[in-house]
C-alpha cells in the first residue's frame, strides 16, 4: 500500500504546544555548590533498547531507499513495515524524523509511529500531535546510536521542506550530531545581504542587519523595566531590546569599528555575540570581508542552528565553532564576547552614552511588547532528551567557558542576591561582577574579562554536560 507524504508547515512550536504539559520535570533535588555531575534522565523512559552494531541487515537499505526516494509522491507502507520488522533500533531515528513531517493521526503517521514502537520494542501512549516530541525525547535520553547512512536519508527528507539546507547535509565529515537536529517550523534566511530590510518571502526568521540606533534619550519608547541585551565593544555600548530580538533572533552590526553577529535563541533563553570580522587568510567568503550569520530554521536539541550565509557553513551556536562546510574544513571558531542581560533603566544609568536599537529597527517595522506571548512559559516545546537535575529546566544561569575547556555556570538569581549583599562570587577560576544591572565575568587569577552569557539551564547543561555549578539550592 502506498500513501502520500503530507509535509506539515507550521509556526515553530505551535504543533507541539499541547504536548508540553507534564513534560517539565519536578523540582530538582538539592545539590552541592561546585559539584560536577553527569547528565541523568529526569523523566524515567526505562532502559534503552538493545541496538546492533555494524551494517544494516539484508534488504533494509533497499527498503529505506524505497521510502525516502518516494517522499515527493507516494510512500510504500510495505517498505516501512519491513524496515520496522528488522528490529534495528537505530532506525528509529529515521522513523522519528518522518513523524515530524507527517500529518498527526493520518494513516501514514500511524504506520510510522507503529514502526517506531516495533523498532524500539517500547510502547508510547501519546496523542498523535505529541508523537514526534515524545519519541525523539526518548531516543535522545537513551542515546540511541544513529544507523549507518543516517545523514543521507535525513537530508533527503529535510531538503523536501527546504532545499536551502542541502549544503549542510552534503558535508560527509560534518561534526554536528544529526540525531539532535530537528525542524523548528520555519525556513532558511538566505536573503542576499542587500535585501535584509525586506521581509522573508517564504517564512524565515529574518536577521536584522545594521539596525538604526538612537541615543539613550531616543530610547524613551522602551520601558525602563523591560529587558535589554547589552554589549560593550571598546568605548561603545549598545542595548538590544528583547522584544526586537524575539522577532529577528539575529543581528549583524558594527560596534566601535568591530563587526559582530548576535544570535538570540528564544527557546533556550540565550543571547550571544561573536566577532565576525576575524577572517583568516585563505578563507573564501565569496569576495566578502566578514562572516554573515543567519538563522537556518533548524534546531539542535531546542537550540537554534545558525549558519554563515556566504559559505553555507553551520556553526554551533553555543560555541561559535563551525561544524559543517568550508568553514569547518578551515577550522573556524568565532571569538565570543559578553552579552549582559539587564533592564533598560539599569543599563542606561550605568552607560549614559549607550545607543539603543530604534523603535522601528530602522526598517519601519512595528514590534509588539511581547511578541511570543508566553510561548515558552511551560517548559521546552521541542525535544531535549536528558536534563541535568541540579536545577529546574528553565532556570537562568550565566555560563562561562574558559580557554582550557573548563565550563562554569552561575545561577543568575543566586548571583544577583550574593552581589547585592556584597559577597564574592567565584568558582573554578571565574569571578562574577556587575555592570549596568547585568553581570560580567573575569579570570580570577588575572582579572582579564572572559566571555559570558545567560541561558536556560537545560540548554547550557546539555551542551556542557560536566559543567561546574555555583548557587544551586540557594
Amino acid at each position: 500500500m502506498r500513501l502520500r507524504l503530507f509535509p506539515i508547515v507550521v509556526v515553530a512550536g505551535a504543533l507541539f504546544a499541547a504536548s508540553c504539559a507534564g513534560s517539565e520535570p519536578g523540582s530538582a533535588p538539592p545539590s552541592t555548590t561546585g559539584a560536577v555531575r553527569d547528565p541523568v534522565q529526569v523523566i524515567d523512559y526505562g532502559p534503552p533498547p538493545d541496538v546492533p552494531t555494524g551494517p544494516l541487515g539484508p534488504g533494509v537499505e533497499d527498503d529505506l531507499d524505497l521510502v525516502f526516494d518516494s517522499l515527493q509522491g507516494v510512500v510504500d507502507l510495505g517498505a516501512i513495515g519491513r524496515v520496522a520488522r528488522s528490529g534495528d533500533a537505530r532506525l528509529a531515528w529515521l522513523f522519528s524524523d518522518l513523524l515530524r513531517f507527517t500529518q498527526p493521526g493520518s494513516e501514514l503517521n500511524n504506520a510510522v509511529f507503529n514502526g517506531w514502537q516495533t523498532l524500539t520494542g517500547r510502547s508510547i501512549d501519546s496523542e498523535p500531535v505529541a508523537r514526534w516530541n515524545d519519541a525523539t525525547n526518548r531516543l535522545i535520553a537513551w542515546d540511541t546510536p544513529a544507523p549507518p547512512g543516517y545523514a543521507r536519508w535525513k537530508g533527503q527528507l529535510f531538503e523536501l521542506v527546504e532545499p536551502g539546507w542541502a549544503p549542510f547535509f552534503a558535508d560527509p565529515a560534518a561534526t554536528i550530531d544529526w540525531r539532535w537536529v530537528s525542524w523548528g517550523g520555519v525556513l532558511i534566511d538566505d536573503r542576499p545581504v542587500d535585501q535584509t530590510r525586506a521581509p522573508c518571502p517564504r517564512g524565515c526568521i529574518p536577521a536584522l542587519n545594521d539596525p538604526a540606533l538612537t541615543d539613550a534619550a531616543g530610547g524613551d519608547w522602551y520601558p525602563d523595566d523591560a529587558v535589554v541585551f547589552g554589549v560593550v565593544v571598546g568605548d561603545e555600548a549598545v542595548a538590544f531590546p528583547k522584544n526586537i530580538m524575539e522577532v529577528h533572533e539575529m543581528v549583524n552590526t558594527t560596534i566601535s569599528g568591530r563587526r559582530i553577529g548576535m544570535p538570540y535563541c528564544t527557546l533556550c533563553g540565550s543571547a550571544q555575540a561573536y566577532f565576525t570580522d576575524q577572517v583568516a587568510d585563505g578563507v573564501d567568503l565569496d569576495g566578502n570581508d566578514t562572516f554573515e550569520l543567519r538563522t537556518s530554521g533548524l534546531l539542535n536539541r531546542s537550540n537554534k542552528v545558525m549558519f554563515e550565509l556566504h559559505t553555507r557553513s553551520v556553526f554551533d551556536t553555543f560555541t561559535g565553532v563551525a561544524v559543517t562546510g568550508p568553514l569547518r574544513e578551515a577550522g573556524v571558531a568565532l571569538e565570543q564576547l559578553t552579552v549582559q542581560v539587564s533592564t533598560w533603566g539599569d543599563w542606561k544609568e550605568s552607560h549614559p552614552d549607550t545607543g539603543i536599537v530604534a523603535e522601528d529597527g530602522g526598517i519601519g517595522r512595528t514590534y509588539a511588547a511581547d511578541p511570543l506571548g508566553g510561548r515558552d512559559d511551560d517548559g521546552p516545546i521541542f525535544p531535549i532528551g536528558d536534563v541535568d537535575p541540579r536545577l529546574g529546566v528553565q532556570e537562568p544561569v550565566i555560563g562561562v567557558k574558559l580557554d582550557d575547556g573548563t565550563t562554569v555556570a552561575f545561577v543568575t538569581a543566586a548571583v544577583e542576591d550574593a552581589l547585592a549583599r556584597g559577597e564574592a562570587v567565584e568558582l573554578d577560576g571565574v569571578t562574577i561582577g556587575t555592570d549596568g544591572g547585568g553581570v560580567t565575568a573575569v579570570a580570577t587569577a588575572t582579572g582579564e574579562p572572559v566571555a559570558a552569557h545567560q541561558a536556560f539551564w537545560f540548554a547550557w547543561s546539555q551542551f556542557n554536560p560536566r559543567t561546574s555549578l555555583w548557587g544551586a539550592g540557594s
